[in-house]
């Protein structure tokens, strides 16, 4: 039987680790980009692992996982951008930073956790493929919502969709055997 669980802590761990790394090289210079902007660079990504899938030829001799990665933490950020408002000026330091990447990657394994009990798993049997699609179309309803203002008749809110990209990432890098 798999471990779910521990699974998901070793690839977060990962990301976890990249986005610390990144932080210390950058700083928090994302603090300043707006929803719009953290949605369309995770369109990027989700629109690049869609062209590696369906491309016979690549350019570049690189697979999925790192897009993947940058889902997850595009998302996290978007989710923290959520929490906390855009910036003019970059204004975490890097334990700040990670604290709030913690809080929000809790809440939203929470979240897998529920979902999973109540779904029983099922993407174990879906294709790393389809997961991508989903989080396409989590993007296009993100896009919808923020061109709403943010508003939503009776669909969850743009937390939610950012949460279901990040677990979706999660199960096509567990998938994908990352990390192992």
């Amino acid at each position: 039987m798999k471990n779910t669980s521990l699974e998901y802590d070793k690839v977060i761990g990962i990301c976890r680790d990249l986005f610390t790394k990144k932080m210390i090289d950058y700083g928090s210079a994302w603090r300043i980009l707006r929803l719009p902007s953290l949605t369309d660079q995770i369109f990027i990504k989700a629109q690049r692992i869609r062209s590696l899938q369906q491309n016979d030829v690549r350019k570049v001799d690189e697979d999925e996982t790192g897009e993947f990665i940058g889902i997850i933490n595009y998302c996290i950020m978007a989710l923290i951008q959520l929490e906390l408002g855009v910036v003019e000026q970059p204004d975490l330091n890097t334990e700040a930073a990670v604290k709030l990447y913690n809080e929000k990657i809790t809440l939203t394994k929470d979240l897998m956790e529920a979902k999973n009990h109540d779904y029983g798993e099922a993407w174990r049997e879906m294709r790393v493929s389809s997961l991508t699609d989903l989080i396409l179309q989590k993007l296009l309803r993100v896009k919808q919502i923020e061109d709403n203002k943010g508003k939503t008749l009776v669909s969850e809110g743009i937390d939610a969709n950012y949460q279901d990209m990040i677990n979706y990432s999660v199960f096509a890098l567990i998938l994908m055997k990352f990390g192992q």
